[in-house]
């Protein structure tokens, strides 16, 4: 058994993307392009196999939500104004690639994205860039998996009609 305790420093970037569709647009369609989690379907997954073949089926672009908040209704009252919601987006089936490597990567998945509209009413869809957050555990198969998480991440952001950031 270790006593020992980790710091580990690691850098991250997140990513603040325009979407060209006003927010209550961009959130239906972020919501058609990364459909809910089918976690009752998923239980009854027999074998890894079978649960990957779902996976295919429930996430046509790589992404299921796992967790939806309305960020606005949670506010009212307050005085902030700003339209909100957050995910958490990702694909257990992809994590797993990383978990059996280190179960603590879980810190990082599934991906905690935000669509909001700016003060000026433009769309935005924040999220830390994935390859930076995995690339933290020191593993090259972690990396790899981060890294085709940042080309999934700019295929739905091209999806959803905005400009995929270069760093993707």
């Amino acid at each position: 058994m270790t006593t020992e305790t980790a710091f580990i420093d690691h850098p991250a970037r997140r990513l603040v993307v325009a979407l060209p569709d006003p927010y209550d647009t961009a959130r239906e369609h972020y919501e058609a392009l990364v459909p809910e989690v089918d976690l009752p379907r998923f239980f009854q997954m027999a074998s890894w196999q079978a649960t990957l073949e779902l996976a295919e089926i429930n996430a046509p672009h790589g992404f299921m939500r796992y967790y939806r908040s309305d960020i606005t209704a949670v506010m009212a009252g307050s005085p902030s104004s700003w339209k909100a919601t957050q995910y958490l987006m990702g694909n257990h089936t992809i994590a797993e690639r990383m978990f059996r490597h280190d179960p603590s990567v879980m810190v990082h998945a599934p991906l905690r994205t935000l669509l909001y509209a700016d003060p000026d009413g433009d769309t935005k869809l924040a999220v830390d860039q994935p390859s930076l957050l995995f690339a933290s555990y020191g593993n090259p198969r972690i990396v790899d998996v981060g890294r085709e998480l940042d080309a999934l991440l700019a295929r739905l952001i091209t999806l959803l009609g905005g400009d995929a950031p270069p760093q993707l």
